[in-house]
Order: C-alpha cells, then structure tokens, then sequence
C-alpha cells in the first residue's frame, strides 16, 4: 500500500502496542486516529498530529461517532488496526460469567461492531486493510487463562472467515500474534490472577503461574523475556505497507518457537512442557508426564 497520506484508525492506542503503532504511523506520514477510553493518556500522541477518539469498543454509539468523524474529515479509511483488548487470568470455573462476558465482549463482539462499521467504506473505495492483533494466545493455550485464549482463538476463526469474505473487494485482513510483550497488561493479569483464583481449590496452580508471570514476563527473566511494544508496532507497519502481505505475523522469535513446538508436540506433551515451568520454580523437580512416550515429532507412531 502507498503510504502517501493514508488514513489509519487505531484501537487501545492509550498504552502498549496500540500507542506505539499510533506513534509509528504519524511519523511515517499517516493520517492517523488513535481511540481509547482514556483520551487523556494519548496527549503526546496529539503532539505528533495524531488525533484522539474517546472510543469504548463495546459502545456501539461511540464507535459510530468515530467513524462518523472520521469521514467527515478525511471521506475515508484506509486501515483499521483492531488492537483494543484485555486479557484478566483465572481459572475457568473461578471467573464470574460477567467477566467472561465482558472479555468476548471487548476481544470479539467489539471489534467486529467496528470493523462492519468500516467495511462499506472500504468496499466503496474497492480497497483497506483490516489488521486485528490477536496473540499467540489464539493458537495454543498456557495455564490459568482459558478464557482470553478462547477469545483469542475466536479471533483467529473470524479473522480467516472474513478474508475470504472480503478478498473479492480488493480489503485484505490480517492477524498479528504477538508473544510476550512489555505491557502493564502483564501487572493486571498477575493481580487478577490471585483476586480470582488465590484462594480456593486451584490456589496452587494460580500462585505458580502468578510466580512466572512475575519472573519470566514482568521482570524478563528467561528465554520468553517480554520485547518492547515497538516491535509489534514494526510488524504491524510492515502488515500495512507490503502490496501483499502474509496472512499472519508472529513476533518477537520465541512467539515463533512456541508456536512450532505447538504445532510439532501432541497436546499430553506440550501440557507437560508448561507444567515444568512451575516446577522450576522451586528447582527442579521430575515431571510427572516424563519421560514422555508422546514425543515423537508428528509423522511417528507415539
């Protein structure tokens, strides 16, 4: 895509991934809308001419105002970056339904409110680029957070449903999967984390996986170290300007590595893999699972 003067709406561009996307499209010569519930955490956004949108996602009316807005202005939108989402960790039968409810609401039904918002306009233009940040998460599940996996996976099957559905209109749509990334998301999961399942029959489970959230992805001990948000951006950029772009990105290299060994190990296999990482911990201890007769590559009698 020519990047001449194309204008691009960004979603969750307050903090993280979306500020950092928003910043790098504005110096790069976009024309570029930044929503967020929090306006006030954009303002050095606005001081590089990017302009901020009050959007709550889930907020049908606010949505429709912002795009209202942005044709108004500009008569077009060339790009949608889907990058409003959260991810509070739990045990499945510990998350009160309301929260699993606001999760799909935010992760899912939101963002495809707001992009059949855009949709018309790019189908009249006979072009756009629709790029929803999904996350590893989407394609392989870790422990105590079965319910943003499940969004996320939702993500994935819609995202590939509409690009076919769209292809024929000249809109491309594209996944980004992020791994480990330097967020306060991470903060928020670990605390939610232990509110929802610190006490209780999973109260084990809940404090190990606490412990590695707080080492591996806050402190950035290990070979899954989170990276900053600025190199999801570099590959969201690289989605938005290559004529053909891929289907799906995966960024930084251990969100590739976990995704292969996803895909290379059977499912008793990779469980038993996660479960060490609890078990390092304290030392190291004999995983129960092992040695495992599964772990043959794909291909070999188990």
């Amino acid at each position: 895509m020519n990047t001449q003067k194309k204008v691009v709406l960004v979603t969750g561009a307050s903090s993280g991934i979306g500020k950092a996307t928003a910043r790098l499209l504005a110096v790069n010569g976009w024309t570029v809308y930044a929503a967020a519930r929090r306006v006030e955490a954009m303002r050095e956004l606005a001081e590089l001419g990017v302009i901020p949108l009050a959007m709550d996602v889930t907020d049908e009316g606010q949505c429709r105002a912002a795009v209202e807005e942005i044709i108004a202005s500009q008569g077009r939108i060339d790009a949608l970056v889907n990058n409003a989402g959260y991810g509070p960790y739990g045990g499945l039968e510990d998350v009160p339904d309301d929260q699993a409810r606001r999760l799909f609401d935010v992760n899912v039904f939101g963002l495809m409110a707001l992009t059949r918002l855009v949709l018309p306009l790019m189908r009249a233009k006979g072009r756009g680029r629709i790029v929803n940040v999904s996350s590893i998460g989407g394609r392989l599940v870790t422990l105590m957070n079965g319910w943003y996996h499940a969004s996320k996976f939702a993500l994935e099957a819609l995202s590939d449903a509409l690009r076919t559905e769209v292809k024929g209109f000249g809109i491309e749509v594209v996944v980004i999967e992020p791994g480990n990334v330097l967020t306060e998301m991470s903060r928020v999961a670990k605390d939610s984390l232990l509110a929802v399942s610190g006490d209780g029959p999973y109260q084990g489970l809940a404090k190990g996986v606490a412990g590695v959230l707080e080492s591996a992805v806050i402190q950035g001990n290990g070979p899954f170290s989170p990276v900053a948000p600025e190199v999801i951006a570099r590959v969201i950029w690289s989605a938005l300007k290559a004529d053909r772009p891929k289907t799906r990105y995966a960024a930084p290299c251990h969100a590739k590595l976990l995704l292969f060994l996803r895909w290379l190990l059977p499912d008793r296999c990779f469980d038993a893999m996660l479960m060490k990482q609890l078990a390092g911990l304290d030392g190291p201890k004999k995983c129960r699972l092992s040695p495992c007769k599964c772990c043959k590559p794909r291909g070999q009698a188990s």
